[in-house]
């Protein structure tokens, strides 16, 4: 079976929290890249008494990299997809997942800038009322992909294998 190439870039994150759980996001989705622009989330994390907690076996894994400019990471076999609330973008529920991509999310506080939509495959959008937080939309999109994959895991060793040690349900 084909391993699919996925990464996210995130453009001048400034929360900790945030990265964190676009970190904690990624590793549930099985994505190993998170890349990053800006100076801002390393300022923040400077001037922050703590940093994001890693100590998640979940997130581990995932690798953080800063990066001038996240174009600069796509490979040739990945598609540039960006997520962003634009005029004449593509909503979520009727896009085909590529299977090699970069998504790309904006800041919290702004937008992807107009030289990168240009170069995207795609602009995607959430059909949310209003914007929404940039790791809830992380989720979102990554969720989005599974649901509509092939490597969608319908079992309970999944459920098994990954569930938090003080959860023991099962449904009678």
């Amino acid at each position: 079976m084909k391993q699919s190439q996925v990464s996210i870039g995130l453009i001048n994150p400034k929360s900790p929290d945030n990265v964190g759980a676009v970190l904690r996001a990624a590793a549930n989705y099985r994505v190993e890249k998170v890349f990053y622009t800006g100076d801002r989330y390393p300022r923040a994390i400077e001037r922050k008494a703590r940093v994001v907690d890693m100590s998640r076996k979940v997130s581990k894994d995932v690798l953080l990299s800063a990066t001038e400019r996240l174009l600069d990471v796509v490979t040739d076999t990945m598609k540039i997809v960006c997520i962003e609330f634009a005029i004449d973008a593509i909503s979520l529920p009727t896009y085909q997942h590529p299977d090699n991509a970069l998504y790309i999310f904006g800041p919290e506080d702004g937008s992807i800038d107009q030289a990168i939509i240009d170069q995207a495959d795609a602009v995607v959008y959430v059909p949310t009322v209003g914007c929404m937080n940039l790791s809830a939309s992380v989720n979102v999109v990554l969720y989005d992909r599974l649901a509509k994959s092939a490597e969608y895991h319908d079992s309970n060793a999944l459920i098994s294998e990954n569930r938090d040690t003080n959860n023991r349900l099962k449904v009678r």
